[in-house]
C-alpha cells in the first residue's frame, strides 16, 4: 500500500498556518498592553515630539545617515552645515530629496534637527 506524498506537506502548512495564528494573537495582546502603559505611563511628551534634536535624528534618519552623521545608505552628514543653511536642511527633511522621502520629521522636530545639522561644518 502506496502512502500519499502530499501528506507531510499538507501537515506542514497546517502547523504554519496555525503557528502564525497563534503569533497573531499574542502579537494583540502585547499592543493592547503597550497602549494601556502608554497611557499610564510616567512621562509623556505631547505627541511624542522631542526636544532633544540628537534623538530625534537617532529615531528618524540614523538608519541610513548613520548614527554618527557618517552615512550608510543615505550620504554622509558630518560636514552638512557647510553645504545647506537650516532652512534648507529643514526643507529637505520636510520635503525630501532625492532617495531621501518626505516627512522623516515635522514641525518643532524638523527645526530643531535641521539648526543641529547646521552647526555641522
Amino acid at each position: 500500500m502506496k502512502r500519499n506524498p502530499v501528506i507531510p506537506f499538507a501537515m506542514i502548512a497546517v502547523i504554519g498556518i496555525l503557528t502564525m495564528f497563534i503569533i497573531s494573537w499574542v502579537g494583540i495582546g502585547q499592543n493592547e498592553a503597550i497602549q494601556n502603559e502608554g497611557e499610564n505611563g510616567e512621562e509623556q511628551q505631547e505627541e511624542g515630539a522631542s526636544s532633544d534634536p540628537e534623538e530625534v535624528f537617532q529615531n528618524s534618519c540614523a538608519a541610513c545617515h548613520g548614527s554618527d552623521l557618517s552615512g550608510g545608505n543615505g550620504p554622509s552628514l558630518e560636514t552638512i552645515g557647510s553645504k545647506y543653511s537650516a532652512e534648507e536642511i529643514e526643507e529637505i527633511i520636510i520635503n525630501g530629496k532625492g532617495a531621501m522621502p518626505p516627512g522623516q520629521a515635522q514641525g518643532e522636530e524638523a527645526t530643531l534637527v535641521a539648526e543641529w545639522l547646521a552647526e555641522k561644518q
